[in-house]
């Protein structure tokens, strides 16, 4: 009889953990590498068959937006901007998604990240991390009446009010951090602006640090640090 249970054991085991073999290896499969061949042709054509319009529309070659509106996305951390293009979605159509623009209004990119697949999403932000940003084309500090406030608050923040210093997460240049936060540096200073009041407000809900911070950022404290990161080399 023990010998049997033994056995009967034995099997399950085997079982079982081929099954979480099984599990693992279908895990690897459900997440190819990105791919980056196929990022560019999404970025460069899009896929009207699947509704997808190309990025380069609004984004520029290469991701180097010359559209002050619209952000640079060359050189940018292939996992921040996969966060980024999932978080213009909404999780299960019916919750909001957590990148909305002002009043809680979804966006321009709500429709365009909504068509896209999880691994195209991988793929056409992988594609974007691989390009190089074109300096001459970023955007760049343009009110030297605020240089002083907006480097003020990039190297020291602001400590009567628990600004924390932009510098210690995006870098004393603002190349950023890859892989977590993003380079500010040659932005565009209006879409820095821009993002910073929609943290504020809460219509963007994608990072609750960043929402505590610029909540406690005047509009001037804002207008002149996005001016003077935009700077940034």
């Amino acid at each position: 009889m023990k010998r049997v249970l033994s056995r009967m054991l034995l099997a399950s085991s085997v079982v079982l953990g081929f099954s979480v073999v099984s599990v693992s290896l279908a895990a690897e499969v459900a997440v190819p590498k990105p791919d980056a061949a196929k990022g560019e042709q999404l970025f460069t054509k899009g896929d009207p068959a699947r509704g997808i319009v190309a990025c380069v529309t609004c984004h520029g070659a290469a991701g180097n937006s010359t559209i002050a509106a619209n952000p640079n996305l060359a050189a940018q951390p292939h996992e921040y901007l996969a966060e980024q293009l999932d978080s213009f979605r909404s999780k299960d159509g019916k919750v909001p998604p957590t990148r909305r623009g002002k009043g809680g209004a979804n966006t321009v990119m709500t429709n365009f990240a909504s068509a896209l697949t999880p691994s195209d999403i991988q793929n056409i932000a992988y594609y974007l991390a691989q390009q190089k940003l074109d300096w001459s084309k970023a955007g760049t500090a343009t009110n030297k009446a605020t240089v002083a406030l907006g480097q003020h608050i990039w190297r020291g923040g602001l400590p009567d009010r628990h600004v924390p210093a932009c510098a210690s997460c995006h870098s004393a240049n603002g190349a950023g951090l890859p892989g977590e936060f993003p380079r500010l540096a040659g932005q565009h200073p209006g879409y820095l602006a821009e993002q910073l009041n929609l943290f504020r407000s809460g219509d963007r809900a994608n990072s609750e640090v960043m929402h505590e911070i610029a909540n406690r950022m005047s509009d001037a404290d804002i207008a002149a640090v996005a001016d003077y990161a935009a700077g940034l080399r």
